[in-house]
């Protein structure tokens, strides 16, 4: 190899305080796993001899532990961007020790071709293999990397040989021009190709590169429950009602959809109802789920920016990787969240909500308006250049302690006019065409909880005139009450 071979801690020698550093990936795959332990090592001990040493952390979206976790505890981040999960960053966000500014992932890219956040001193990438020219197979996740390559003054690699060598083909590298020189994303359909396989870093900016062995794949989400199941029985409900009104063509459209247990009860129940026709999917990120709606043929084929599979499912992938290969796609943050494309293709979008109110407005980051959960993510560059954009969440929280409806939303990601369509275990609210009245009532009826629907009934009788009618002193009655009592069906409207 013609470059440096270095220790973890070699490399982070080359990160400095003040710097900004971007790390390759999206969620946990394709992050880096030692040279970010080694930094955070060194911010430590720079802490211990009384110097200040922290860097601007920039991701494709979230990381793993080795990134986010381990520079959180060594106190090491001054600035962060553009998504996290983990409880110590979400700690130290919420504290202000972290300058956390969300933002749409589709943009990250494109901010910082433009400059938007300054020079970027380095980047930290893992890839598969690379080689004598510069040319990199990346891994499970490639979230901004190759922006990443391009911008950077300096490239550290990690090599990880626990990828499997099989991952070479699967990835779309393509970054588009910037204006006024910027042409059409040629992608027309999911599995269009619109770039290379590999990506070209400049050997000259390739600092050295540090050897690992750290087989791709985590932990599979929270197994599906009966409220969960029920939301994905509306979701396929919906669909089908859709496509049986001739508002979805009889060949169906693209599905892109969010992370976590709801989304995968959604999928499992696509994938059992024999009357949803195979589809194909263009997402930000593919899990276990997907993986079975491939093997059962209901998804044709997946573009996606992450293969966010458990160890389990990583395992067959690779083993089964014939059988997959002409199935799965990666791109870029930039390119699988592209509006552009999601709105040529025709994208069906499926994200969940924190909250709603009454009259179809989401909080998809916030609780009670003020903690910053994981952030935005590319709910938005999904919703809001949706064909149909749902958004889904259980009626409550906390055991019936917190209503998921509440009459104003205590933070604003998703306004009414980017909201479609509401689904949670009770039913299906379709608020196109209605006014924010006509909203309300769908809502109330068919999505809020039993226990709630009399308090939101009371509220919206309550408030009278103009075009959506609100409250202002009462539209925040059940934040306050379940800050003050710790149920939110205590509320009392005549206190407010």
């Amino acid at each position: 190899m013609r470059y440096p071979i270095l220790t973890a801690e070699e490399a982070a020698e080359y990160v400095g305080n003040g710097m900004n550093v971007a790390f390759s990936g999206f969620t946990a795959c394709g992050t880096p796993k030692a040279i970010p332990v080694a930094i955070a090592q060194r911010a430590k001990k720079e802490h211990e001899a009384g110097r200040e040493f922290k860097i601007n952390v920039f991701s494709g979206a979230s990381t793993n532990d080795c990134v986010d976790g381990e520079l959180s505890r060594a106190n090491a981040v001054n600035k962060r961007t553009p998504y996290q999960s983990c409880p110590d960053t979400r700690k130290l966000v919420n504290s202000g020790e972290i300058c956390y500014f969300d933002l749409h992932l589709s943009e990250l890219a494109q901010k910082m071709r433009y400059n938007t956040f300054g020079p970027l001193d380095v980047a930290v990438l893992e890839v598969q293999s690379i080689d004598d020219e510069g040319n990199a197979v990346l891994g499970t996740g490639i979230g901004a990397s190759p922006t990443f390559a391009m911008m950077a003054g300096k490239v550290l690699l990690e090599v990880n040989e626990g990828i499997n060598p099989k991952i070479r083909g699967l990835h779309d590298i393509y970054v588009p021009l910037d204006p006024p020189y910027r042409r059409e994303i040629p992608i027309y359909k999911p599995s269009d190709r619109a770039g290379t396989p590999t990506l070209h870093i400049d050997p000259a900016k390739i600092v050295g590169v540090v050897k690992t062995n750290v087989p791709e794949g985590g932990h599979p989400f929270s197994p599906s429950d009966e409220t969960t199941m029920m939301i994905g029985e509306n979701v396929c409900a919906f669909l089908l009602g859709e496509l049986k009104a001739g508002r979805i063509p009889s060949s169906f459209l693209p599905l892109q959809s969010g992370v976590g247990n709801i989304a995968n009860a959604v999928l499992a129940r696509l994938d059992a109802n024999a009357d949803i026709p195979p589809f194909e999917m263009y997402t930000e990120v593919i899990q276990d789920s997907v993986l079975n709606l491939i093997k059962s043929g209901k998804c044709r084929f997946a573009s996606t920016c992450s293969m966010t599979f458990s160890t389990e499912a990583m395992t067959e992938f690779f083993d089964n990787i014939d059988r997959f290969h002409d199935k799965v796609l990666m791109r870029s943050a930039e390119i699988s969240n592209n509006p552009e494309v999601i709105r040529r293709l025709g994208v069906i979008t499926m994200n969940t909500a924190l909250e709603a109110d009454i009259f179809g407005n989401v909080n998809s980051t916030h609780v009670v308006g003020t903690k910053m959960m994981n952030g935005i993510g590319g709910s938005g560059d999904f919703t809001r250049n949706a064909y149909i954009s749902i958004f889904s969440c259980p009626s409550v929280a906390k055991g019936g302690l917190i209503s998921a409806i509440v009459p104003m939303v205590s933070h604003l990601d998703h306004s009414e006019h980017s909201v479609d369509v509401l689904i949670t275990e009770q039913g299906i609210a379709d608020l196109r065409g209605k006014s924010p009245i006509q909203k309300a009532e769908t809502i109330i009826e068919n999505c809020a909880n039993p226990k709630y629907r009399p308090l939101l009934r009371e509220y919206l009788k309550m408030s009278k005139g103009g075009h959506t009618p609100h409250t202002l002193r009462a539209a925040f009655a059940f934040h306050e009450t379940f800050m003050a009592e710790g149920d939110m069906s205590k509320t009392d409207f005549a206190k407010f």
